[in-house]
């Protein structure tokens, strides 16, 4: 039960300060942006901020990841309270859109390649930490590489549904972002129920988490290969 306990407790030290950052500059940089182009929403609200409470939520950020975690999903999902973004005081509100929509994943994959990079100094680093160091940065390049992946399914609220939405001709994009209300029941729908019900009848039905996987891995394995760690 103690090495149990000593297992769980260490799995959530080295998964929470890569989620907390994660999330955290992922929402800052789609705040910053924002600003940068004009709607100031963000930044009046304090929203552009490397201070984690400004972001999480603490079922989407703390509970939910820690649960997937001991119950041993594949992948680990989480979110944060969303930075509000006013569209239309934005300079370029449909190419503005795209940009403030990139920001957060463009964020996590430049955290992923610093994760990646620090690897090196693992080798200048005490061995009471160095494993705990270690895991730390091993779970910041996975877990901003998912996030990054992950956000951009073409999916509204995903940032990838805004972008698809910004680049989409007006007659195609208007009913995408008509489906912005209803996008996290269809994340659960597709990332929860379509798997349940093709495994009741013997049919993997679990194609969102194989696109996760296999993106991630080919974007992690190319980080790793250009920070000189393959």
């Amino acid at each position: 039960m103690d090495q149990q306990f000593s297992f769980i407790a260490f799995e959530i030290s080295v998964w929470l300060l890569p989620v907390l950052i994660a999330v955290t500059f992922h929402e800052a940089a789609h705040g910053f942006v924002a600003h940068l182009l004009g709607d100031n929403t963000a930044w009046r609200l304090g929203r552009v901020s490397f201070n984690p409470f400004k972001h999480i939520d603490p079922f989407g950020t703390i509970l939910l990841p820690a649960l997937l975690l001991i119950l041993g999903s594949p992948f680990l999902f989480g979110y944060a309270k969303p930075v509000p973004v006013n569209f239309r005081a934005l300079s370029h509100p449909r190419r503005d859109m795209i940009l403030v929509a990139a920001a957060g994943p463009a964020m996590n994959l430049v955290l992923a390649v610093a994760a990646a990079a620090a690897f090196h100094l693992l080798a200048y680093t005490p061995d009471v930490v160095v494993r705990f160091l270690a895991d730390n940065l091993k779970n910041a390049l996975v877990l901003n590489v998912i996030l990054a992946v992950f956000n951009l399914l073409p999916i509204p609220p995903l940032d990838g549904g805004r972008i698809l939405v910004g680049v989409l001709p007006k007659p195609l994009a208007a009913p995408l972002a008509r489906l912005e209300p209803y996008g996290l029941l269809l994340l659960i729908g597709l990332l929860i129920i379509l798997p349940l019900v093709g495994e009741r009848f013997g049919i993997d039905l679990d194609i969102i988490s194989q696109i996760i996987t296999r993106s991630a891995s080919a974007i992690i394995g190319a980080i790793i290969q250009l920070t000189g760690n393959g």
